[in-house]
């Protein structure tokens, strides 16, 4: 669209979220980029999409790559966000299906999952 209005397109271009309509391909020449795709290959991806689920912060699934990115982006940085962090986090993504409560719970529950996953790896 080359608007960046809903999110649904978000990337990883050398480790930033970026929606990807808006970034012309001549930079992203020789750049790192991570699509949904290839994140749904982390053991990361699996915890938060099974937040989501779990959340039951998924219903047509438009939105769902953008926020779970999005979701990613901010547990990377801000690994045990606050409800208004995460309302931060997430704002650059539309729902028009679930409203953003259970998307936010979502966020919660994968920030106590990935946290107990970093626990378990330090043991």
């Amino acid at each position: 669209c080359g608007e960046g209005e809903c999110g649904a397109c978000s990337i990883f271009l050398d480790g930033k979220l970026v929606n990807s309509c808006c970034v012309p391909a001549i930079n992203a020449d020789g750049a790192e980029i991570i699509t949904i795709d290839g994140f749904s290959e982390t053991r990361e991806f699996e915890i938060i999409s099974k937040a989501y689920a779990d959340a039951g912060a998924v219903q047509c699934g438009f939105c769902t790559p953008g926020f779970i990115m999005a979701s990613a982006a901010l547990l990377k940085e801000l690994p045990a966000p606050s409800e208004d962090e995460i309302r931060i986090g997430i704002s650059g993504n539309l729902c028009r299906c679930t409203g953003y409560t259970m998307i936010i719970e979502a966020v919660q529950i994968a920030a106590v999952n990935l946290a107990a996953e970093r626990k378990a790896a330090d043991v």
